[in-house]
């Protein structure tokens, strides 16, 4: 039996359910944390308070052992057992958890913005979806790599802090001064970037054991992306800064690009579904009533035709294809929230017909009284949009066996 909480509710702290998964905490604290930084709302204590409140939740809810013990007993079990940062020492500096995602170098100016860093490259990643997701809308777990600061080094690349010494070509300041003389009296002076230090006024003496100087690792990742109902495929879905990391630029977004994989039964032309149907010559001179199942493998959509359906004909059935998105196009101008399914039937004929059954088809068909033709001539049908169809294949395909 779960005990109620006391004290603090990390869960409500940070926005998430109780049955959050840990790539859900995680996503959230790095999305609050970087809102509420104080460096981003200075003179704000109320967002010192909370960035202080989003670590000190993300540090006891992301490990396995701490969220079992508050949910438990609460906030006050975790006091008993020694505090979070164990043996009674707390919870660790919020500054070092927010940096174990962004590095030591993320800071903010007085207005409120980062300070000018050029922004990395977007990642793009194409992310297979079907069209049954497109319609009903579905949460889809992503396991990406991505670039990462080294959280040995904090993203300096050197061993520890005092391995890191001043520029002697540059004296620290990143840039070199090249005088030439032009002639007597003229000395032209050029300054240019220190190729020792790279520009940046230090050095590394001993690269860092884990990233060997690199600055950053390559480390897996785990994003939730949302399908809304009605996206279509081709549509992207962003994620910002959630590209690759480093400590001279800003990550840029990870953006998911949908791929729609081909379904058996529907296409999706806009925001109608199109299905083909084949029924046989009998159904198709006296009528029928079928269900076929939808796109989101629950419903059934009933098709009845009472008239005669000639080769090629197309039923629509309004408000039974894509739901229409509040985008900025809004509903259908009808108010809609739906587009249509479009059905097209095709005829299956007898591969033979034995004597007595000609019989009855010519006392019948052959009757013009029992009969009614449209009254095209083979020439019009041959070049009619409205006859033209073909003879269904030999083998029904699956919109039939639905």
């Amino acid at each position: 039996m779960v005990a109620e909480a006391a004290g603090k509710d990390y869960y409500s702290i940070l926005g998430v359910s109780r049955d959050a998964s840990q790539h859900e905490i995680k996503r959230q604290y790095k999305t609050l944390s970087r809102r509420h930084h104080p460096d981003k709302n200075q003179g704000d204590e109320k967002a010192h308070e909370r960035f202080i409140e989003l670590a000190e939740a993300y540090e006891v809810l992301s490990d396995d052992e701490k969220r079992e013990i508050y949910n438990r007993y609460g906030e006050e079990g975790l006091k008993n057992q020694g505090g979070p940062g164990g043996g009674g020492g707390g919870f660790h500096d919020p500054f070092d958890i927010f940096a174990q995602f962004f590095g030591g170098h993320v800071r903010f100016d007085r207005r409120g913005g980062e300070r000018a860093k050029p922004r990395g490259p977007d990642v793009h990643i194409h992310i297979p979806v079907t069209l049954n997701e497109l319609y009903t809308g579905a949460e889809v777990d992503v396991d990406i790599s991505k670039q990462a600061i080294c959280h040995h080094c904090d993203g300096s690349g050197a061993a520890s802090p005092d391995d890191i010494d001043t520029c002697s070509t540059c004296g620290g300041s990143g840039v070199r001064v090249v005088k030439q003389i032009l002639g007597p009296g003229i000395v032209q002076q050029m300054q240019s970037r220190c190729d020792e230090c790279g520009g940046k006024g230090k050095r590394v003496v001993k690269p860092c054991p884990l990233c060997e100087g690199a600055r950053v690792l390559r480390e897996p990742d785990m994003l939730t992306v949302r399908i809304e109902p009605g996206m279509a495929d081709g549509e992207e879905i962003p994620f910002e800064g959630e590209g690759d990391q480093h400590p001279d630029h800003e990550p840029g977004s990870a953006a998911f690009r949908l791929r729609q994989q081909p379904h058996e039964v529907y296409e999706r032309h806009g925001d109608d579904l199109h299905a083909e149907v084949t029924i046989t010559l009998l159904d198709a001179l006296v009528g029928f009533t079928r269900t076929i199942t939808h796109v989101d493998d629950k419903s059934e959509i009933r098709l009845q035709r009472q008239s005669v359906t000639p080769p090629g004909h197309v039923q629509r059935l309004a408000g039974k294809g894509m739901p229409l998105r509040r985008r900025q196009h809004g509903r259908g101008s009808d108010g809609a929230e739906h587009g249509d399914m479009l059905v097209t039937y095709w005829i299956q004929f007898p591969a033979a017909v034995d004597e007595a059954a000609k019989e009855h088809l010519l006392r019948v068909l052959g009757d013009p009284q029992a009969v009614s033709w449209d009254g095209t001539t083979s020439s019009s049908t041959k070049d009619s949009a409205t006859h033209r169809g073909r003879q269904a294949p030999n083998h029904p395909p699956t919109h039939d066996e639905l």
